[in-house]
Parts: structure tokens; sequence; C-alpha cells
């Protein structure tokens, strides 16, 4: 019999609607969302956006402490390609943050610049070195911290498609934040990633997509905010992405690190305040059952 970790499982606000996008949406107060983690017996959350929850740390650990959370890390937006001085200036500050809290992972993406994810400029050959070396020093400086780096492939920054992921770990050393829904819409199928780069798995956002929506994304037809509000993320195992597919196989390869369950969420003024919690329910439920099998022969 295979022995495999009972996996470490976390929640993030973006589940709940709550994101760093103008215009993204209803932002449901931060009372409900921990609250709804807490009582799905969740017992750890990524940070969510800039303001959404306390920066100073003594004030974060005493709310999260309240709904019996820990803190993972959280998920960093910024331009590597250009001004590394601020890029780095970013990173510090959530190093710093994270490494007081107890949080593991700086969840980096290599934004466009732009705001939003509906669009992004090509890169010429030298801002690509500059993202490559921004994310290598970002990585040493949280190293410094005790926390690690990972590279987040997502829709409408510079590492999205499946040739630029493929680019990014040729070049980097850096292991990647597998977003099976992310990897999806952009092009790559996150089972056979993981299944070539298995040593380079440092991160797991769990998402589950619809499949038309991701291709109409991906082909230039339907922007991705409007696609998230149209459907294009569903509970787990009610999608295209073949998530007991990875799960069982990171298990098995010995991945020991979160498991967060991390849907890109948009509620309108009339969306009902409990469909984010009765997803999330959903695809907690769902990943319990797989992980309950893992190691049986």
């Amino acid at each position: 019999m295979t022995t495999v970790r009972k996996p470490r499982v976390a929640a993030a606000p973006i589940s709940w609607g709550v994101c760093e996008v103008p215009g993204w949406g209803r932002v449901l107060d931060t009372p409900a969302v921990l609250g709804e983690m807490a009582g799905l017996g969740i017992t750890a959350t990524e940070l969510g956006p800039p303001g959404y929850l306390p920066r100073d740390p003594g004030e974060l650990k005493a709310l999260l402490g309240g709904y019996r959370l820990e803190l993972v890390g959280g998920f960093l937006a910024v331009a590597l390609h250009r001004d590394p001085g601020a890029a780095l200036a970013e990173a510090a500050a959530s190093a710093a943050l994270f490494a007081a809290c107890g949080a593991e992972v700086l969840v980096l993406a290599a934004a466009s610049g732009l705001a939003g994810y509906d669009q992004r400029p090509a890169l010429d050959a030298a801002e690509w070195s500059t993202l490559v070396t921004t994310a290598e020093r970002i990585a040493e400086l949280a190293a410094g911290h005790g926390v690690k780096t990972v590279l987040h492939p997502h829709v409408g920054t510079h590492v999205e498609t499946e040739a630029e992921v493929e680019r990014f770990l040729a070049d980097s050393a850096l292991p990647l934040c597998l977003d099976t829904g992310h990897l999806l819409i952009g092009g790559t199928d996150p089972v056979a990633l993981a299944r070539r780069h298995p040593s380079r798995v440092g991160h797991l956002h769990l998402k589950d997509v619809r499949g038309e929506l991701a291709a109409a994304v991906r082909a230039g037809e339907l922007p991705y905010t409007e696609a998230v509000g149209r459907g294009l993320y569903v509970p787990l195992g009610e999608g295209d992405v073949d998530i007991e597919a990875m799960i069982r196989f990171v298990g098995e390869a010995g991945y020991d690190g979160w498991y967060v369950l991390e849907q890109d969420t948009a509620l309108g003024e009339d969306s009902p305040v409990d469909r984010p919690g009765r997803d999330v329910a959903t695809s907690l439920a769902y990943l319990t059952e797989i992980t309950a099998g893992l190691g049986r022969k």
C-alpha cells in the first residue's frame, strides 16, 4: 500500500467573489466569508486581495484566530517585466506579512500592468528576461523570510499559454502553482503538465471549468471577466477538468502542500449570497471523497 499524507485543505476569499479587479462584482463582508469558511470545517485560507483582510500581522492573526483559521499565504500579481524595484518592494511587504503570520507560500503572477485579466500586450525578449530575473529575485527575497514562492500561470498574465508555461519552466527554477482552471483555459492540460514536471508542483489551486466557455476565452471570442459571469467556473467534479486524476497523481507522487479550493467567483447584486458557500461545500465534499481513497490498492 502506498502511504499518502492527508491533504491540507484551504479556501480563498475569491471563491466568495472577493477580487482585486475593479468592477468585478459584489463583495461580501469579511465576517460572512470567514464565518462560512469556518462553518464548512475549513481551517486555513489565503489572504485575498489588498485591503480585504488586515495587513498588520497582529490584527490579521487575531481576526483569523477568531474563526480558527490559519494563513496559507496569498496571491500577488505584479508586473515582473518592468520596474523590478517596485515588484520587489510589493513582494517584500507580502513576504514579511506571511512570515509574521506563519504562512508558507507567496503565489506570484506575472501581471500585464493593465487593469483586470481581459487583455495583455506582447513581451519582447528583453521584457521576458526581466520577468524571469525579477521572479527569481522575489523568490530569493521571500526565502529569506522562510516563505516559498510559486509562479502562478494565469489568464491575462504573461505566463498563460502552454508555450509560456513551458518556457518559464525552462528558463527558471521556480516551482509552479498548478491552478487547474487557469491552466486549462490557457490551453494546458494540468494533469499532463504535472506528469511532465512532478518536481515543479509547488502549490495547488483546485478549480473546475466549463470547457466550452474556456475554449471561447482561449480563442479570444469572450472576455475572461464576462465568461466568469456566465458561469465559467463550477464546483469540483461538475466541469471538464480531470480533478480526480490531478489529485490522485500529485498525492501518489508525494505532494505535501496545500490543496486550495479557489474558484474565481463574481457576484451580481441579485446573486444569492449563499451560493458561494454552497459551491465550496460541494467542492469540499468531492475533494474529501477522492482523497479518502488515496493510497488504497
